[in-house]
């Protein structure tokens, strides 16, 4: 009885306490079917590398329908039970929260007894999610003090019923509850979503409706400006929408929101796709003062020139290749921010030790539009660099390589097969590609997030600071 009132040894109450934790052994990478043939599927690699199977797929835990659309999974508990204002203090890190979010379907999988063989414990139907909340096209997974929170990218219907937004779900019971929003405000887009449980706010960013991803990017609309392009920040106890923050029209698809780790700092990041002007992309800051948000470009990625041979339909007039930033992620003691360039094949780093001033510190190439780069171990890399996650030392940085079926063949018309690999990080900065770790899950999947046993740098919310 009194084991199983032990607080979770994965909970750590600061990053830097986490950080300290023994490292990841296992990592849950969601596959999907590119043309929806198959089912789509948990893979379980073996990051270990004193194992003798590390570096490969133990398991595969395939889904029983078909066109789900894998995405941004999570953890249905993490360090966020540790905040005084939980009443969940003995909930375990034990099941993934999968969403399809072109089903609208959520899986919820079973990490126990054994991690290296997940099993499906419960799927939620999309007539129940769309009944319950309004919304449709579940996307991020986040696992707040008292709930589940789930970002949504589409109304009823078709998607554009209605504005998307937020849910809760209990995460003892995995019940759909309803709609987290009590004042909405502006807001009418979505997309990724994170807060800071101390200060009590919420910040939430925006990519487009469900007709203007589903069947691809819409060129017309992206040249129109019509995606996203705004931030939103909300009072996170009241649910309140308080403040906007437009980047401006032509920073089109503000996508992954990354606040820093230690609650005591007020501050966090955004990557935006792409400026329809001159095809850059950008990084922007967010930070709180005089009781008001403000944010700043602080860092640009200029596009590459390419000859039109060598390009998609999509860019052949452009003559030159977009970074397309699809992923940024910070690592747990807020120095690092890796930045994902799908489109140009490059992950960056940046020293953010200064959050209004990043400097470049390292740079790998791998894939890319135009440059095809292999890996150094001489394999072909099909996409750029994609979904990222930082082990909770910081010292390794895994990667996959698809961003949404649909997309990937418009950019990558020769196919995205998928991989995951994995970049070491040096003691003050640079990165290079592990010659050894590439995981190949075969040209029938792609690959896009990925989960660390134990918590990883996009997973946990913090409540104390270290010392």
């Amino acid at each position: 009885m009194l084991e199983s009132l032990r607080t979770d040894p994965t909970f750590h109450p600061s990053p830097r306490l986490a950080m300290e934790a023994e490292p990841e052994r296992i990592a849950y990478t969601a596959l999907l079917s590119p043309d929806a043939s198959r089912p789509d599927a948990l893979a379980v690699v073996d990051v270990d590398p004193a194992s003798p199977t590390y570096g490969t797929v133990l398991h595969r835990l395939d889904m029983p329908n078909k066109g789900d659309e894998f995405h941004h999974f999570g953890w249905n508990a993490c360090s966020s039970a540790l905040s005084p204002m939980s009443g969940h203090a003995f909930l375990k890190r034990r099941y993934l929260v999968i969403p399809g979010i072109r089903s609208s379907r959520i899986y919820i999988v079973d990490t126990h007894p054994d991690p290296a063989k997940p099993t499906i414990a419960k799927v939620i139907e999309p007539d129940e999610v769309t009944r319950k909340t309004g919304y449709s096209r579940p996307h991020t997974t986040h696992c707040g003090p008292e709930g589940l929170y789930i970002s949504t990218l589409g109304g009823a219907g078709d998607g554009t019923q209605g504005p998307p937004g937020i849910f809760l779900m209990d995460c003892k019971s995995f019940e759909v509850m309803g709609k987290w929003e009590i004042d909405r405000g502006p807001q009418k887009l979505h997309y990724d979503f994170w807060w800071n449980l101390p200060r009590d706010y919420m910040v939430s960013s925006e990519w487009g409706l469900p007709p203007q991803f589903e069947n691809g990017i819409v060129a017309e609309d992206l040249l129109s400006n019509k995606y996203g392009h705004q931030l939103h920040f909300w009072e996170l106890s009241a649910r309140k929408h308080s403040q906007t923050i437009d980047l401006g029209a032509n920073h089109q698809m503000a996508l992954e929101i990354r606040p820093a780790h230690d609650p005591s700092r007020e501050y966090g990041f955004v990557g935006v796709v792409v400026d329809t002007t001159n095809l850059e992309a950008s990084i922007w800051t967010w930070w709180r003062e005089g009781g008001k948000f403000h944010a700043k470009k602080t860092a640009t990625i200029p596009p590459e020139p390419a000859d039109a041979s060598l390009l998609p339909d999509l860019l052949k007039g452009f003559g030159a290749v977009p970074p397309l930033v699809s992923d940024i992620d910070l690592s747990l003691d807020d120095r690092f921010l890796y930045v994902a360039c799908w489109g140009t094949g490059e992950l960056r780093q940046y020293d953010v030790t200064d959050p209004m001033n990043p400097k470049l510190a390292g740079s790998v190439r791998i894939g890319g539009i135009a440059k095809h780069t292999p890996h150094p171990n001489g394999s072909a890399f099909g996409g750029g660099p994609q979904m990222t996650e930082i082990s909770r030392d910081g010292k390794r940085v895994y990667f996959t390589n698809s961003l949404y079926s649909k997309w990937d063949a418009q950019f990558y018309p020769a196919g995205v097969p998928g991989r995951m690999v994995m970049c070491n990080v040096g003691a003050n900065g640079g990165i290079d590609l592990d010659k050894k770790f590439v995981v190949d899950f075969g040209a029938e999947y792609g690959s896009h997030q990925i989960r660390l046993q134990g918590g990883d740098c996009s997973t946990d919310s913090f409540c104390y600071s270290s010392a």
